[in-house]
């Protein structure tokens, strides 16, 4: 049975899976869908168009699906889709979609989200991914798995970050960061491949390796981006337990839209 206090409002309309918890003062909006065992803090507010799956926790006084700071917003029913088992910890913010973009943002599974950490429209996070707190993503900015992101860090609209790719704390970063590639500063710059992380989550020596002679390609040896992506085809095309990753790699700088960090 839901377990909703009796100092908390839940709209008409509002769609609660019967194992939801509801915090005292919360309060949950008529188009709010959430699924099961999920938990919602005290004075946590959950409105818009907003759809939270299975088994997440949500911290007191965070705000979710409120409308977008964008100027150009008409009221538009945008939408915030949460997946499973995310924590989503005190004052943060996550607000819905825009017209101009997907109409969208978008949260994965199992993502560890602390504290006064914002999240912009239309931004697309995947899964596994760390946000300390107060990071900051502006609109449009898409993190891929198994990213990290520091605290106090802001991050450009329109920014893409790699799978696997870490920021450092208290930096400020406008341009892509590669897959595996840590970086650090205001304004950020790589520093190496997140190796640490990587044996972590089981990549091979033999892959490790191979990604740390592609960093070399891109950042180390005086290479022009263009010469460098030759380089790093002709390295995946060599084989071997490394060159997912290489590939990974050199796909997503062959899409950076703003240019990766250098």
């Amino acid at each position: 049975m839901t377990t909703i206090h009796p100092t908390a409002i839940v709209e008409p309309g509002a769609q609660l899976h019967e194992t939801v918890e509801v915090a005292p003062y919360a309060i949950i909006g008529a188009h709010v869908k959430i699924g099961a065992r999920t938990r919602i803090g005290s004075h946590t507010v959950v409105e818009g168009h907003t759809t939270l799956g299975e088994d997440n926790v949500i911290g007191h006084y965070a705000s979710i699906g409120g409308q977008p700071q964008d100027m150009k917003y008409r009221g538009e029913p945008t939408q915030l889709v949460i997946g499973d088992r995310n924590t989503i910890r005190e004052f943060t913010t996550l607000h819905t979609g825009t017209t101009q973009d997907r109409g969208v943002t978008t949260i994965g599974n199992d993502n560890w989200i602390m504290a006064y950490v914002h999240i912009g429209h239309d931004c697309y996070l995947g899964s596994n991914i760390i946000m300390s707190s107060n990071a900051q993503l502006a609109g449009h900015v898409q993190v891929d798995d198994h990213a990290i992101i520091g605290g106090m860090s802001g991050v450009h609209q329109f920014v893409r970050i790699g799978a696997h790719a870490m920021l450092g704390g208290a930096s400020a970063l406008v341009q892509d960061i590669p897959p595996f590639v840590i970086a650090a500063g205001n304004k950020a710059e790589p520093h190496g491949i997140n190796v640490e992380g990587l044996r972590r989550r089981g990549f091979s020596a033999e892959a490790i390796s191979t990604l740390r002679s592609a960093y070399r390609l891109l950042y180390k040896n005086g290479l022009t981006l263009e010469e460098a992506k030759v380089q790093l085809r002709e390295l995946e095309r060599q084989g071997g337990d490394g060159d997912a990753p290489v590939k990974l790699l050199t796909d997503f700088v062959d899409a950076s839209q703003r240019g990766i960090i250098r």
